[in-house]
């Protein structure tokens, strides 16, 4: 049975999306602007971040986890963006090294909705 927080916030997304606690940040950039923000939600295909910064869609995005697990790097590409919340971010890129940590963090918010 799913949780409230494991369902599919997006109707077309491939994987559930869980609400994070507040210490979930990155630190992301593109196209000349860098920044911090706090992320809103989080999937293995992607993230929304909550940010009055707006890009357009299909923009590239590089973005550094500020998270316990440790360093995740990944790339990503605005899929959507809610003015004035925020921007809807899907993952296009890992690394090999990074990936156990991504998992190891969706695990952790999987198991703090749980309790």
């Amino acid at each position: 049975m799913q949780t409230e927080q494991e369902r599919p916030i997006y109707g077309r997304r491939s994987s559930y999306r869980l609400e994070t606690p507040k210490d979930v940040w990155v630190y992301w950039r593109t196209g000349g602007i860098d920044d911090v923000s706090r992320v809103r939600d989080l999937s293995a295909g992607g993230l929304f971040l909550a940010t009055p910064t707006e890009r357009p869609e299909g923009t590239k995005v590089k973005i550094d986890f500020l998270v316990q697990e440790g360093r995740i790097r990944t790339e990503a590409v605005v899929r959507r963006k809610e003015s004035p919340n925020g921007l809807g971010l899907k993952f296009t890129a890992i690394t090999e090294e990074d990936c156990p940590r991504l998992v190891a963090l969706i695990d952790r918010m999987r198991d703090s909705s749980i309790s």
